[in-house]
């Protein structure tokens, strides 16, 4: 057994202070589950050196981690820093050097310091982009002050591909060794799928106040102006924002095609106390809804309408 740094000096200090021998520590600290055999080899430590430390110079000598390899591993595990996607994995690093992996990782987090972290995707902004998004992002601060953030209902539409998580290397058929494969029948063998997932759009409107439930388009229907005025808002986002905010709330949407139409501003003007138009949302800007980061990033999308509507209840807490 390997003693901790801590567990050294506390040995340390009471066997100069109380002169506690091995069966003394044992017995006085059982929850700690030393070994004999590594207090005996302590104290006569103690008693040779009076330290706990290493003695330097002592132990397996490096082999790998000599000054070369790590300069080399440096070289190649920081070679993206100048150039963009040319990082070296453990694994190429391993074969350019020759160096064993454990030793790799043992030079990258000893002796290097160095610790990994994976890359993320994002949308890619312009420099017009980040312009738009800053003049906008400013005309909404100016316009809708923080009292009225708690009003504000977000929306947002996505499209969901029901595929069902499965590990097809466990999927394996068991024949007698006398059976060869022109002797089962082909759909045993085959695993099908069809050409194009079967998907679900999904709609839903969330705000400090509360959530809607997850509102599912039928499949095979095409999102339009009317279909987005006369089924989603009209039947069933309004309502429900009514309902929890009372005379007063924000409706916000992006400006996509459905929502920017005509028809639809001005059923928002009439419906609506007040809404953010569409050409005032800034472009690419997931990270200002935040049903992009509270809702679709949760799972459970198809789940029933009573749970989601709880569950989203809870996200907006």
């Amino acid at each position: 057994m390997v003693l901790s740094y801590e567990d050294k000096v506390l040995i340390k200090n009471l066997q100069l202070s109380k002169g506690y021998g091995a069966r003394k520590l044992m017995s006085e600290f059982p929850y700690k589950n030393w070994k004999r055999s590594s207090l005996d080899k302590l104290l006569k430590k103690l008693h040779q050196t009076g330290m706990v430390q290493r003695k330097k110079g002592s132990g397996r000598p490096k082999t790998a981690g000599t000054v070369q390899n790590v300069s080399a591993v440096e070289e190649l595990v920081l070679s993206q820093e100048n150039q963009p996607n040319t990082h070296r994995s453990v694994r190429e690093i391993v074969r350019e050097t020759g160096i064993r992996q454990s030793s790799v990782f043992r030079i990258i987090h000893n002796d290097l310091r160095l610790k990994c972290l994976k890359k993320r995707c994002a949308q890619q902004l312009t420099e017009s982009n980040r312009a738009n998004r800053l003049q906008c992002a400013r005309m909404l601060l100016k316009m809708y002050p923080d009292d009225q953030v708690n009003f504000m209902w977000f929306t947002d539409e996505k499209l969901f591909t029901v595929a069902a998580p499965k590990n097809p290397q466990n999927d394996r058929l068991y024949v007698p060794v006398t059976t060869t494969k022109k002797e089962v029948a082909p759909e045993r063998l085959l695993r099908t799928r069809p050409m194009f997932s079967q998907s679900h759009m999904v709609s839903v409107g969330m705000s400090k106040l509360g959530c809607t439930d997850l509102v599912f388009v039928d499949p095979g229907v095409k999102i339009n102006g009317a279909y987005y005025r006369d089924m989603l808002l009209s039947k069933q986002l309004l309502p429900v924002m009514r309902e929890l905010s009372g005379e007063f709330f924000v409706f916000q949407q992006d400006n996509a095609p459905a929502h920017r139409a005509r028809d639809t501003v001005r059923l928002l003007e009439q419906a609506t106390p007040a809404f953010i138009p569409p050409d005032l949302w800034p472009a690419n800007s997931p990270d200002l809804n935040p049903v992009d980061y509270r809702i679709w990033s949760s799972s459970g999308a198809s789940s029933s309408s009573e749970s989601t509507s709880r569950r989203c209840t809870t996200l907006t807490n």
